[in-house]
């Protein structure tokens, strides 16, 4: 960016996780000398702050920002996560992992999957977890850091990515961009004008009559969209014929036991209950379809499944799940829930964000104003990964054997969206996987859940017949052999946290 034509005034509408994320990464423009950044939230607003899980590509945000790993675990009161548990989706009784990283190795450009499909065909192999350095640890309750100091190994292939209080987050995230020069406004914004000549928006005005102008505009109101729906009338593009949840009800709780690495979602009669273990509690929540269970009874099943005493009242939650049709309208971006929602079972929502908030740095305007070309580039890519994301959440409910209930049978037969029957058509043939437009979720996601809820499929690539079957064998016990060795000889979770990271008290905003 040239610092001579440098666009001067970025304001960013909403606080919460959202709008701390981009306020924290959009700071590095402050040592340009010509940027200032204004985040205007009030106190009176409330966050949602249900996205306490992440997925690993939230270490390359942490990097972005120059965030100590350590510091902000204790501060959050953070654990870490190797995977996600599903229980009851694909029929009562029944549960998988959809572990973080890789499955084996490849061997001979040949796709590991597809030699441990011959091999279950043959009746020689264990599961699949078998091969995964998360899904062992996860089993185990163990972890570790990967470590540069120590040679390449299979302790290297460990991913992970991190579970956190939100709200400790945010304030995390604004004690770091403060002293980078972003400027907080307390208030609720009362108005918004826009130019007359183009549409854009032009300033915000606060209760008490203090006006905020800027040349460029993010929208983290939340579900409001105060910018990019209230004032600018973007759209809405409605998932509710796939995602049928409508609404949620989340409640903290005490911990009754060491934190386990991984999220778990359990599959409820209409709808699924997350539970994410924290240093100092247990979150937890229902997402549900209000067609098929009340407030009350939905109210009911979360208090009667929790690890401990709740630690609140149940805080209610409604939603539609969907995207704004523009991801940037005129001169404004929105992020986070202004931008749409995505149910969390796949712990996406921070995901999104962040990878709006690179998107928009890898295309941010100059002093010459918005590229209509860069706008259109920003949203199409954006909503290309709302498209994959909401593909990959779908099959979670339609690959189901479930119907013990009217929610379950519905989900299981209703029509979806071609770009996914395809990938299911592809992998009930041969196991065949693929990605498309670099989509968030990789090969080794796809197959663990599509081996969770579909099964094997009918065959498996011929390819895999080029190896002789006893090779493919022996190298197969030696990577499971490895991988439960190395799983082994790592700490518990719990002692690892213990020191490395034990978190510190919680204390109060002055």
């Amino acid at each position: 960016m040239n610092p001579q034509t440098s666009l001067r005034r970025v304001v960013i509408v909403g606080g919460g996780t959202a709008g701390w994320m981009a306020a924290a990464a959009l700071s590095r423009l402050r040592r340009n000398g010509q940027t200032e950044i204004t985040l205007i939230e009030s106190d009176e607003i409330g966050t949602v702050g249900v996205g306490e899980a992440t997925i690993p590509p939230i270490q390359t945000f942490n990097a972005l920002i120059g965030l100590d790993e350590a510091d902000f675990l204790r501060r959050t009161q953070g654990t870490f996560k190797v995977g996600i548990e599903f229980r009851d989706f694909t029929r009562l009784g029944h549960s998988y992992i959809h572990p973080f990283g890789e499955f084996g190795a490849d061997m001979e450009a040949i796709k590991f999957h597809q030699f441990w499909l011959k091999l279950q065909k043959l009746g020689r192999t264990p599961g699949i977890d078998a091969y995964n350095l998360c899904a062992m640890a996860a089993a185990l309750g163990r972890f570790e850091k990967p470590r540069s100091d120590r040679p390449p190994g299979p302790l290297s292939s460990l991913t992970y990515a991190y579970h956190f209080d939100a709200g400790l987050y945010a304030r995390y995230l604004r004690d770091l961009s403060e002293p980078r020069g972003v400027v907080r406004r307390e208030g609720r914004v009362v108005d918004v004008s826009l130019r007359g000549e183009d549409g854009h928006i032009e300033s915000v005005t606060l209760e008490g009559g203090l006006k905020v102008e800027g040349d460029l505009f993010i929208d983290c109101s939340g579900f409001r969209g105060l910018l990019m729906e209230q004032a600018l009338g973007t759209g809405y593009e409605d998932w509710t014929h796939w995602l049928p949840c409508d609404r949620a009800v989340a409640v903290p709780c005490e911990g009754a036991a060491a934190p386990t690495p991984y999220t778990r979602a359990t599959a409820r009669i209409a709808g699924w209950q997350w539970r994410i273990p924290l240093q100092h509690r247990i979150g937890n929540g229902y997402v549900y379809s209000s067609a098929h269970i009340s407030d009350d009874e939905a109210a009911a099943t979360l208090l009667a499944n929790l690890d401990g005493k709740p630690l609140a009242d149940p805080r209610p939650l409604r939603f539609t799940t969907g995207v704004r049709k523009k991801a940037w309208n005129r001169n404004c971006v929105a992020l986070g829930l202004a931008s749409g929602f995505m149910e969390p079972l796949e712990s996406t929502s921070i995901h999104l964000i962040q990878n709006g908030v690179a998107r928009l740095l890898s295309l941010f305007p100059d002093g010459g104003g918005v590229d209509p070309v860069e706008i259109e580039e920003y949203n199409r890519v954006s909503y290309g990964q709302w498209c994959a994301i909401r593909d990959f959440i779908i099959l979670h409910y339609h690959a189901t054997q479930r119907d013990d209930s009217e929610f379950w049978r519905h989900c299981g037969t209703m029509p979806i969206p071609d770009s996914l029957q395809r990938k299911l058509d592809l992998w009930r043939g041969k196991g065949r996987v693929f990605r498309y437009d670099d989509e968030l979720f990789g090969e080794s996601s796809w197959i663990a859940v599509l081996l969770g809820q579909v099964g094997l499929p009918q065959g498996y690539d011929p390819l895999a017949d080029t190896l002789p079957v006893e090779e493919v064998d022996y190298n197969l016990q030696r990577m499971r052999q490895y991988v439960r060795r190395v799983a082994e000889a790592m700490p518990t979770h719990e002692a690892f946290i213990r020191s490395y990271c034990p978190a510190q008290p919680i204390a109060a905003r002055p």
